[in-house]
């Protein structure tokens, strides 16, 4: 148990430094030397030393909505084995719960950018209800394959130890199918492109962005660090499918599953490097691509396991 709040507070303080990654390989394609890796520690800090403002149109919900974002995400990560270890928590069907958890996030952030009745706000807030909808349905169809090869509904069943090796072992190569849609999910779910754009600032354009314009200060900064826990824990999963290897020895796993984790934020800052944000009525056929790849992925290995 201790191990494992250690990984868990070990990975709360390095998902900053991970979101940085992108940072830098956005620059490295620009020709410039981009942002220090401690670049987001430093707007943390900065964020919080600062105050918050709030509008008079504003309530409670205003203020609440950050916390919650944040204390969804950071939850989240207590049912997350990393390096396969076990997680701080887990419990038969506590895959669902997880899912329950990062929609009553988004919830709540939905529900802070309409408390300030703004129709800009509005606008994102009615983006951010809509697309996930289809990311929900390719996380069930995956969880549904998961399910048909292990039997269980713990997160801890499919990423302790062995296990990730095991489920390519057991599906072989239409996992590679669910990688990429779980990596669709990951841009889509964390506003990256070409869903979103984080460093736009035209509202007309933005989805997550445009949500949390009225925040400010430690609000703004539960905000941030909520979105990189949250970034973090999706990279985390499809890092522990491209490196499903367990050598015994925690020394090595940790490296393997750090490699994972820098091969799918170098992934994340290539991606929006080389491609432009697509327009708002081709997301949802970029996302339904997920789901498509998923169903294919859990047909064709039922199949194959008649």
């Amino acid at each position: 148990m201790i191990k494992s709040l250690m990984f868990w507070v070990l990975a709360i303080f390095l998902a900053p430094f991970f979101s940085a990654l992108i940072l830098k390989v956005k620059a490295f394609f620009g020709g410039k030397k981009g942002p220090p890796l401690l670049i987001n520690y430093y707007t943390l800090v900065k964020l919080f030393k600062k105050g918050s403002v709030y509008s008079t149109s504003t309530t409670f919900v205003f203020k609440l909505g950050p916390m919650v974002s944040l204390s969804s995400a950071v939850t989240v990560l207590l049912f997350l084995p990393l390096a396969g270890q076990a997680p701080v928590f887990s419990f038969n069907g506590d895959l669902l719960f997880i899912l329950y958890l990062l929609g009553l996030g988004r919830f709540f952030t939905i529900a802070a950018a309409m408390d300030t009745a703004s129709p800009f706000e509005g606008m994102g807030a009615a983006r951010e209800a809509y697309f996930p909808i289809i990311c929900e349905a390719t996380l069930f169809m995956i969880l549904i394959l998961f399910y048909v090869l292990t039997g269980e509904l713990r997160l801890a069943a499919y990423f302790t130890g062995s296990q990730p090796f095991g489920l390519w072992q057991m599906a072989g190569s239409p996992m590679l199918f669910v990688v990429i849609a779980l990596f669709i999910i990951l841009l889509a779910e964390n506003s990256r492109v070409p869903v979103d754009d984080p460093a736009t600032h035209l509202e007309l354009t933005m989805i997550h962005e445009v949500m949390v314009l009225d925040h400010s200060g430690p609000d703004f900064g539960f905000i941030e660090l909520g979105s990189f826990c949250k970034l973090f824990f999706y990279a985390s999963i499809i890092a522990q499918l491209i490196m499903p290897f367990e050598s015994g020895y925690l020394a090595l796993n940790l490296c393997l599953f750090t490699a994972g984790l820098v091969v799918v934020y170098l992934a994340v800052g290539i991606m929006e490097s080389v491609m432009a944000r697509y327009r708002m009525d081709r997301v949802p056929k970029f996302l339904l691509t997920s789901f498509a790849l998923a169903f294919f992925a859990t047909v064709i290995t039922l199949e194959f396991i008649k």
